[in-house]
């Protein structure tokens, strides 16, 4: 709330909202308050090359107000106790402190069960949320809501408002006020501190901005009061410069896609360190089952992730890895998780998704191995990736009755679209070798996958399309797996197979976009952008991509934005705020390999 000095303050009047821009790091709103104009920016600093601000729990809502003539003004923030709250019937305390010059206000849970709660739809009820702003004509305080902002009305201090609110709560506020001559400029944070993000096989780890325990959420508040106004101006520069490029490669409708997505699969991650030093970067599959660093979310996410930091892409394969080279996973195939977020303590989930997740894990291995320029890392991990080869050579060409990633479709054999997984994984290991210096590995496997590419062409044909799955006619799904031999020009697959499958798919469009397959009219957002970076052109791919851009124009649906949408209604099927969304990037990465 924004207010003018000696005027009736009143928190029943809304101000009317005049545009938001989604961008990247950064959503800005304008508003008109009477003859005042406000605008408040939401700056989240994710810059993926630093590791440091990446994690930093902390950011920026930024104010300017406007007004044509000199006037004395406050600005009111509040938060309830509910930020910090699984359920908002908890106890929780809320309290104010001063460190240098800033104020801060934080709330929590009154018990504090740290790291007791898994699941899906799950809200964190241990650490404490927090305010903080320049103590310079500013106020913090706790209390009800009402008498919170019945002293701000009243022009009196909130930091003397005391007592809980009907709800048994108290909640947090923060107050400044200042002259507004022309356009005044500032800026409030906010930030969590969750003491312990993961529970790791057992241990209990910190995030990583606080690895080792030693810092204090307080110090990085203040630290990022001192970079606010060099973060702004870069995380202004980066947007600037995203839309530019996105728009340059993909399109306009692309690049705003991509900048609606750019945060939230970032947010839906915990980067922590594992007891060896490893980085890992964990995701959450949120609105799915809970699972914590799932293989087959991992996979479509990576893409953002190899674009800007194989490190990160590194970080979100290293606990798999572990997991098997530890010897607590012993199956011959890749895991498929590693818990129930924030519990990895081991999968949790009911079934395995054997071809599924050993084609990710060695795609992605040799992605990275391709952005890096050398294959260090995978020789780190040569016997396990070898275990996993062996496992999709057996039975990857002709898979039977399982799961693939999309598994909400239910288990079904035959796939044609994970047996190209299983191609491209078999494929991946050989490039490997190659890269390695082991000569007659790479022969060896090379022939295994041009062989198994040769099977499947003859029995996916089905005339003007390959089919979903081998045994049925008249059938077919997007074959999205296939954009890595493309990608990498692995030439594993005859390139009239991609130009046939695109050609098809046009002709398979619905107004929101194209299904996944033949059996029902919605869709994966990420595997569209996929299929459409198979096109030859850019003009092709945007005629893939301009239906998912209406569909998020159009979405009735009030979620942070879906994966999972029909093609047919402007509708959600299901999921929501998942990290997926980082395959969207496949295409920006496309480009980034062509200029190698």
């Amino acid at each position: 709330m924004v207010v003018e000095k000696d005027t009736p303050r009143s928190f029943e009047k809304t101000a009317q909202q005049i545009s938001v821009d989604v961008q990247a790091m950064q959503t800005h709103y304008t508003f008109r308050c009477g003859d005042v104009d406000l605008k408040i920016t939401f700056t989240a600093p994710l810059f993926l090359d630093d590791l440091n601000l990446v994690a930093r729990p902390v950011n920026y809502i930024s104010y300017e107000i406007k007004s044509d003539q000199p006037r004395e003004m406050s600005i009111y923030l509040e938060a309830a106790p509910n930020w910090a709250l699984n359920v908002p019937s908890q106890a929780s305390t809320s309290s104010t402190s001063k460190q240098g010059n800033l104020l801060f206000a934080k709330t929590g849970s009154a018990q504090q069960p740290i790291l007791q709660r898994s699941g899906d739809h799950i809200n964190i009820d241990w650490g404490y949320f927090y305010l903080a702003g320049s103590d310079q004509n500013g106020s913090v305080g706790t209390g009800g809501s009402q008498s919170l902002r019945k002293a701000f009305a009243a022009g009196n201090d909130i930091a003397a408002v005391s007592g809980v609110g009907s709800d048994g709560h108290q909640n947090i506020a923060y107050t400044k006020s200042f002259r507004v001559n022309g356009t005044h400029n500032d800026h409030i944070m906010v930030g969590y501190d969750d003491v312990y993000s993961i529970q790791y096989f057992g241990e209990n780890l910190r995030g990583y901005w606080n690895v080792d325990g030693k810092n204090t959420i307080e110090a990085v508040f203040a630290k990022a009061d001192q970079q606010y106004k060099m973060l702004r101006k870069r995380a202004d520069a980066f947007d600037a410069d995203f839309m530019r490029q996105y728009t340059a490669t993909g399109g306009k409708e692309y690049a705003e896609l991509c900048a609606l997505a750019y945060r939230q699969s970032i947010a839906a991650h915990k980067l922590v360190e594992a007891p060896n030093g490893d980085l890992m970067l964990l995701s959450k599959e949120n609105d799915s089952n809970g699972s914590i660093g799932t293989v087959d979310v991992t996979y479509p996410s990576a893409p953002l992730y190899l674009y800007y930091n194989p490190e990160l892409a590194k970080a979100l394969l290293n606990f798999i890895f572990a997991y098997s080279e530890s010897g607590k996973w012993t199956k011959p195939f890749a895991a498929h998780d590693i818990g129930t977020y924030p519990l990895a303590n081991g999968q949790t989930y009911g079934g395995d998704m054997p071809i599924e997740e050993s084609g990710n894990m060695l795609i992605l291995t040799y992605a990275i191995a391709r952005m890096e320029q050398h294959a260090k890392y995978a020789e780190k991990h040569w016997d396990v990736l070898t275990t996993w080869t062996d496992y999709l050579v057996e039975n990857g060409l002709d898979p039977d009755n399982q799961l693939c990633t999309d598994d909400f479709a239910g288990h079904f054999a035959h796939n044609a679209n994970l047996s190209i997984k299983a191609i491209v994984g078999i494929g991946s290991y050989a490039k490997l070798a190659g890269m390695l210096g082991k000569k007659d590995v790479a022969a060896k496997y090379e022939a295994i996958a041009k062989d198994m590419a040769a099977k499947w062409k003859n029995m996916a044909n089905d005339g003007d399309h390959y089919r979903l799955t081998f045994d049925k006619s008249g059938t077919w799904s997007q074959k999205y797996n296939m954009v890595w031999d493309k990608l990498f020009d692995m030439g594993f697959f005859d390139k009239d197979i991609i130009d046939t499958e695109i050609a098809y798919y046009l002709t398979k469009q619905n107004e929101y976009g194209l299904p996944l397959d033949n059996r029902e009219t919605y869709t994966k957002t990420d595997w569209i952008c996929w299929t459409a970076t198979m096109a030859n052109d850019k003009a092709t791919f945007e005629q893939f991509v301009k239906p998912v851009h209406h569909f998020m124009n159009n979405c009735t649906t009030r979620t942070p934005m879906s994966d999972w949408v029909f093609t047919d209604k402007p509708v959600r099927r299901g999921f929501k705020a998942r990290s997926v969304v980082g395959g969207y990037f496949i295409k920006m990465l496309e480009e980034k390999i062509a200029k190698q």
